[in-house]
């Protein structure tokens, strides 16, 4: 089994390839329609933790791709998440002025371009990994996952789910199974492109989704942790929003302590199934930790 690279972190360095990647894709502002192009740009660049490429990089190297060969899948999966914003912020889902410490996209613009910016940056993401420098079926694999995580069986699945059960009670089980939908279903589309382009083998793909699952439900227990005890201006967004619009959240259900303690066995569940992988899963159990502990 392969070691973990020694020496610096790669993670900064992958970061700007996903965000060069991100720019070039774009259209320029110059360019007809103007007011379009600049929406995109909003909403894509300047800003983000850049999870979810992150996860691809670091799947994909951890079973040997280069990076050259995962920008595509990096950017695409980001270009989608900056889409799921773009939307989300809307008045008609979450109504949010603050995304990334700038104005929301329909502020910033109006919703009708906000609209056709999700739309568009949605659409570019699958022409990415249309022409991502790989083997023709590991690309249809690609398209077909993301796809998937996107749909009803994912992000569009589980805004329904959040919009259904907002101002009612629901059971933790069936909050989980919002988020699996809603967040987690994006974060474990980047591990399997990751993983897909690096034609990581069955056993490890499992392992992978382990892990993945229990990333995706600890991201979304922080998110609602972040809420209650988060500062707008670090967030980056309107802290507070979930508990005064009735969201159904963890510590809504849960109460604070028993969310963190939530997160303490979501780690203990990412460590396990990362153990099976060895050494070469050290940046995935980093991105791991960053998850739970970071601030924003």
């Amino acid at each position: 089994m392969p070691e973990a690279a020694a020496g610096p972190s790669p993670l900064p360095a992958w970061r700007a390839r996903v965000d060069a990647a991100i720019e070039a894709a774009l259209p320029p502002a110059t360019r007809e329609p103007r007011r379009l192009h600049a929406a995109m740009r909003h909403a894509a660049l300047d800003g983000g933790k850049r999870m979810r490429p992150l996860l691809v990089y670091a799947t994909g190297t951890a079973f040997g791709a280069d990076a050259a060969s995962l920008d595509a899948a990096a950017a695409a999966v980001e270009l989608v998440h900056a889409y799921s914003l773009v939307h989300d912020d809307l008045p008609a889902m979450d109504d949010d002025e603050l995304r990334r410490g700038k104005p929301t996209v329909h502020v910033a613009f109006d919703e009708a371009t906000a609209i056709l910016a999700g739309d568009a940056l949605q659409s570019l993401a699958f022409e990415l990994l249309a022409g991502a420098p790989l083997p023709a079926d590991a690309r249809v694999a690609m398209l077909g996952e993301l796809a998937r995580a996107a749909g009803v069986h994912g992000m569009c699945g589980g805004q329904a789910l959040d919009i259904d059960a907002t101002g009612r009670g629901i059971a933790v089980d069936a909050l989980e199974r919002l988020h699996a939908l809603k967040t987690g279903a994006l974060l474990r589309a980047s591990v399997r492109l990751g993983a897909i382009a690096a034609g990581a083998d069955d056993d490890s793909r499992a392992q992978l989704d382990r892990y993945a699952d229990a990333l995706g439900l600890a991201f979304q227990v922080r998110d609602d942790l972040l809420d209650v005890e988060g500062d707008s201006e670090v967030l980056g967004k309107t802290a507070g929003k979930d508990q005064a619009n009735d969201k159904a959240t963890f510590p809504a259900l849960l109460g604070v302590d028993a969310s963190r303690a939530r997160l303490r066995a979501l780690r203990a569940r990412m460590h396990a199934a990362l153990d099976a992988l060895g050494p070469r899963a050290g940046l995935l159990r980093e991105l791991g930790r960053q998850a739970i502990e970071r601030d924003r």
